[in-house]
């Protein structure tokens, strides 16, 4: 469990010594107030550490949390965490950098609302941000980031409106990454076919479902004591003792179920997009990650929720005849990303930026 007063005093940035003067109403904290600490609004100091805390409220696989940061002076490097990698959904570690373009999109933003202009470049495995002085500038996605959520429930099935999909579009326009966004329902129905295909090749290998169960939480125990991974609350599924979920996923994780509600969730969405970098390689990954995480916080600002289904480029089997559905020839599918009107649901843990940050 999380100790109370060290969580919160290392929220807010407070002082060894401020610790000790921190109410100790009680020895741990709960899973939502953990939530709570980790959201809390964008501070001006320390300037290092709450960048990092913003980024790491990013959209990211599996929520491995798959980086590591350091901070020199006014440079702020991403690098990836390798220990956190998925190997058997993620071979290549297409998702990882994805998500680090996520957390690079997150602090760039959040750096703008400081004060300072953050320019990124990619050097081999890591994104390197520098920061120049510059006035504040406050923006819809900025606010967005502690906010921001992938919701896996069914949505309420109305359509956008025609400005909310132009500026969905927008959100994701980043140099050579192309969005493809699809309202019409038979276009979501030919998804929904790749999603349901690729659902089942991967529950029946038996590697993927060893490495997904091994990033389930199971319970606000499990969840608070490793700060990461799919807990169960936030997918919609109660929270149960360790011993009493691992054995019932077998009867209640089942193919048939799962395909049932991914077909229910796609069938209740206002549209789904898709994004496919020019060329498959970390930089334009990134490039990709950066797109996603701005489309899911345009999508928060006009209060939509979105969620991954990325099955159909999981699957290398499926990917390029996917591809080919889309018209994209031989291209390299990235994310895809259903959306809609939809409820809120409880939010994902991360890690404080001490436990993510290089001295």
């Amino acid at each position: 469990m999380v100790d109370r007063r060290q969580f919160i005093a290392t929220a807010l940035g407070l002082s060894a010594a401020a610790i000790g003067n921190l109410p100790a109403k009680a020895a741990t904290m709960t899973y939502d107030e953990a939530v709570t600490a980790s959201r809390i609004p964008l501070q001006a100091a320390p300037r290092d550490r709450e960048l990092v805390r913003f980024a790491t409220l990013a959209a990211n696989s599996h929520n491995t949390q798959p980086w590591i940061f350091s901070a020199r002076g006014n440079e702020i490097s991403i690098a990836p965490d390798f220990a956190r990698r998925c190997p058997a959904v993620d071979p290549d570690d297409h998702h990882l950098f994805v998500s680090l373009g996520c957390a690079a999109e997150n602090l760039i933003l959040a750096a703008s609302a400081l004060g300072w202009h953050a320019s990124p470049v990619v050097d081999g495995d890591r994104i390197v941000i520098a920061l120049k002085q510059a006035s504040p500038v406050a923006s819809a996605l900025a606010g967005a980031i502690p906010l921001r959520q992938c919701t896996r429930a069914v949505f309420d099935g109305k359509p956008a409106a025609p400005e909310m999909l132009r500026q969905l579009e927008n959100a994701c326009r980043e140099p050579n990454v192309a969005a493809i966004l699809m309202t019409d329902r038979a276009a979501i129905k030919k998804v929904t076919d790749y999603v349901l295909a690729g659902n089942s090749a991967q529950m029946r290998d038996k590697a993927f479902m060893r490495e997904l169960v091994s990033w389930m939480r199971f319970n606000e125990t499990d969840a608070l004591a490793a700060m990461d991974g799919l807990f169960s609350r936030v997918s919609g599924n109660p929270s149960l003792p360790s011993w009493i979920a691992r054995p019932l996923l077998s009867v209640f994780f089942t193919e048939g179920g799962e395909n049932g509600k991914y077909r229910e969730q796609l069938d209740s969405s206002a549209g789904v997009v898709v994004l496919a970098a020019d060329r498959s390689d970390k930089a334009h990954w990134i490039a990709v990650g950066r797109a996603c995480q701005r489309f899911g916080l345009q999508a928060t600002a006009l209060g939509l929720k979105y969620s991954f289904v990325n099955q159909p480029v999981e699957v290398a089997a499926l990917r390029p005849q996917f591809a080919a559905s889309l018209g994209l020839g031989e291209r390299r599918l990235d994310i895809v990303m259903r959306f809609g009107t939809g409820p809120d649901m409880p939010r994902s843990l991360r890690r404080p930026p001490e436990l993510v940050m290089q001295r």
